[in-house]
């Protein structure tokens, strides 16, 4: 059996489900949007400030130069009934990549919160039940984004990561995850509901494409990136991983500077302002 949850109208006599004759001028909404969306209306003069990132993934060193202050940072683990158990993360990144996503966060929008929620051990040892919990923790948590630089090949976690992914949509809490490095299936960059991410090879990490043929909508710079790494250090990487972050981090950029739009309309926003839209590339 299909279960769901009622959403509030704006208008609490109103069911969520219908709309009554005669109500539609109670449930006005403003257009946020000009009459055109450019990169200077979308991000001009953007940093990030008041908008929380959380980084869903092996968590994130503390010190480290590149990432700067951690708003918060906990460890997911699941009880006996698979609910998501917090606690505070002593440990830190205990592989980089967490790390490395939070530092290309930072790079981009320097204002933002970030918050990091482990759910990768050493080694980059996980499960699914783990990643489940921890986007469930971060869905409660209402951030604004969480960026997902990790799937699941494994259907059977297919439904509990789409109806989370639907509830963060819901919620207007922004989910960005990269799309598996290889051509297989993997959740949840596959939801439309989520913003899907794979790698360009270019230098500049504010070009990104839209993608003309989905379930990718962008490509992002993945590709010979210099990367916050643990001790301090950096790397030099490849992969979708490193470029989700980069449109998380622009994200967090629009948002900022127009905190009220939903999700839909973010991603309409990051599409109109893509390189590649408007018939001609542009670097």
């Amino acid at each position: 059996m299909t279960s769901f949850a009622l959403h509030e109208s704006a208008d609490d006599e109103l069911p969520a489900w219908s709309l009554p004759r005669d109500a539609a001028g109670r449930i006005p909404i403003d257009n946020l949007l000009p009459a055109r969306v450019d990169r200077d209306w979308a991000i001009g003069g953007a940093t990030g400030a008041g908008i929380s990132v959380c980084i869903l993934d092996s968590g994130i060193e503390a010190s480290h130069p590149l990432v700067g202050e951690i708003k918060s940072a906990v460890n997911i683990s699941v009880d006996e009934d698979e609910n998501p158990v917090a606690a505070d993360d002593t440990e830190g990144d205990l592989c980089g990549h967490g790390t490395a996503c939070a530092g290309v966060v930072r790079a981009l929008a320097p204002d933002a919160e970030i918050h990091s929620v482990r759910v990768i051990g050493a080694g980059f040892s996980g499960s699914g039940s783990v990643l489940i919990a921890g986007l469930r923790w971060a869905v409660q948590q209402g951030y604004d984004i969480v960026n997902m630089s990790l799937s699941t090949t494994k259907r059977r976690f297919g439904d509990a990561l789409h109806e989370l992914a639907d509830t963060a949509y819901f919620n207007r809490s922004i989910l960005v995850a990269s799309a598996h490095n290889m051509p297989v299936e993997s959740y949840p960059w596959r939801f439309s509901s989520v913003i899907s991410v794979g790698s360009h090879e270019e230098p500049d990490p504010l070009v990104f494409y839209a993608n003309p043929n989905p379930p990718v909508e962008f490509f992002a710079r993945g590709v010979d990136v210099d990367v916050a790494w643990l001790g301090g250090g950096t790397i030099r990487a490849t992969g979708n991983s490193f470029a989700t972050p980069a449109i998380a981090a622009i994200a967090a950029l629009v948002l900022s500077k127009h905190p009220g739009l939903t999700p839909f309309q973010l991603k309409t926003v990051l599409y109109l302002i893509s390189n590649n839209v408007g018939g001609e590339a542009r670097a």
